[in-house]
């Protein structure tokens, strides 16, 4: 396969780039060898499920993250999202630079409590074997009111001036309206060598810590809108210095469009040779069977060099500003159900972070995988009858297992007229997180399942 004039042979866990091999450590977190639609980590696949209250949760005191990870790990999360973000805003969050004595920031000089934090925060989360998805830059850092206070505002730094770099004071619009020139310093964009140094330089303080660790992945931006060099630019700059030191990593980009067909996602879906992964979060701001169907498109598309396919956040939260609780917890599960490798809660208020109803839905999801892992099943809602728009959801190992997500109370018939065979039908309830009935059921035809009861429920039915 030859992308980018650049040789790539996959072979026995070495990637072999041009002349130089570089390590994909077999106990690191890559796509699994066997099915590329999941992560296999320290050799065995792996499904990747999460709740989290915060996006940056490197920043929190100790105090605070140590019991925060425990309740995650006891719950059965393993996947938490790391934004690098720096808004000084509650108290307790740091810049990663220091501050000199006259109040300004030098970009050359490291605050090292905050670099003490980062690398906390990987240890304890290696120590737990949850994994780490890391955003670098988050277009939000950088307008409105994060912006006046930011040490790479020309204001407040003793590097670079205004006229130097074409930073102004104040960015007062929405970042999606991509004004900020912060995001267009690449040497294929506006070329701003003045402050792409200093980026640069982040990123490989970044890397020092996290190249000697096999739990973390990459994603370039949070919901960017900015152009797709922006990000090709960090990708290829984090793939060369991982190279350098002999290490594989695994990278995506977030865009922000709600819709995955949009020829923002394509930058991502079209370029498997600089995108090992794909994160389709800003899905979840789709409802129902759209939220399903475009998701499937999007396994469709890319079926022909599959890979995994993250969702680092599902928005609903009831208060929030994106949906309520049913529509978290839905949007989570028709993920789940559909084939992704990666399913977390969003932090409050836009989502359900780790709340009493994010960690029984994890429970309940590693009960069911339990019974059979996820990347042995295959959604098919073909074998449903009598089944509405948004009713249920079926994934299946055929004539072995049967997993159906209802969104809410409903009733579907199944098709086991292939097997005539007794299976055993199970029920969970997912906002209690645990099984609700068991009982015995003979195959050979139609059957019948009708929930317990209102809202999320799933029914598993396995081969006696």
């Amino acid at each position: 396969m030859i992308k980018n004039n650049l040789l790539i042979i996959v072979l026995a866990g070495v990637i072999i780039s041009g002349c130089k091999a570089i390590a994909a450590p077999a106990d690191g977190i890559r796509p699994w060898t066997e099915n590329p639609w999941y992560w296999q980590y320290k050799g065995e696949p792996v499904m990747l499920l999460g709740a989290s209250s915060d996006d940056n949760l490197f920043q929190w005191p100790a105090e605070r993250l140590v019991p925060h990870l425990d309740s995650m790990k006891s719950a059965g999360a393993n996947y938490v999202r790391n934004v690098m973000s720096d808004r000084v805003d509650r108290g307790f969050e740091l810049y990663p630079f220091k501050s000199t004595e006259g109040g300004m920031y030098d970009l050359n000089q490291w605050n090292e409590d905050y670099w003490q934090r980062f690398e906390f925060f990987l240890e304890e989360t290696a120590s737990r074997d949850i994994i780490v998805q890391i955003e670098v830059w988050d277009r939000f850092d950088y307008t409105r009111e994060n912006w006046p206070s930011h040490p790479y505002n020309p204001k407040n730094n003793i590097n670079y001036s205004a006229e130097e770099t074409g930073l102004d004071a104040e960015y007062p619009d929405h970042p999606g309206q991509n004004k900020q020139p912060f995001f267009f310093t690449t040497p294929n964009q506006k070329n701003n060598e003045v402050l792409l140094k200093y980026q640069q330089q982040f990123v490989e303080k970044m890397l020092s810590y996290t190249l000697n660790h096999n739990h973390v992945l990459y994603c370039m931006d949070n919901e960017t809108s900015g152009e797709a060099e922006w990000g090709a630019y960090w990708a290829r700059f984090i793939k060369d210095l991982a190279e350098q030191k002999n290490k594989k990593v695994y990278l995506t980009e977030m865009w922000d469009a709600w819709d995955l067909k949009s020829e923002e996602h394509k930058r991502t879906f079209d370029h498997p040779e600089l995108y090992d992964f794909c994160d389709i979060s800003q899905n979840n701001h789709q409802r129902d069977q759209a939220h399903w169907d475009n998701f499937q498109w999007v396994k469709d598309y890319i079926s022909s060099q599959p890979r995994p396919i993250n969702t680092v956040k599902t928005y609903g939260a009831d208060g929030g500003s994106h949906g309520n609780t049913n529509n978290g917890i839905d949007s989570w599960w028709r993920h789940v159900t559909g084939g992704v490798a990666s399913a977390r809660f969003h932090r409050p208020p836009s989502g359900l972070g780790l709340s009493e109803l994010s960690m029984n839905s994890v429970r309940a999801a590693r009960e069911i995988e339990k019974v059979c892992p996820y990347w042995e099943l295959t959604p098919n809602n073909e074998l449903l009858s009598d089944r509405e728009e948004n009713e249920a959801y079926l994934t299946t190992k055929a004539g072995e297992v049967y997993v159906v997500f209802f969104p809410d109370e409903g009733e579907v018939g199944l098709d086991l007229s292939e097997y005539d065979e007794d299976f055993t039908l199970k029920w969970m309830n997912v906002r209690k997180g645990e099984w609700a009935s068991e009982e015995l059921i003979e195959g050979a035809g139609l059957v019948n399942l009708k929930t317990p009861g209102g809202q999320e429920w799933v029914a598993v039915l396995v081969k006696k």
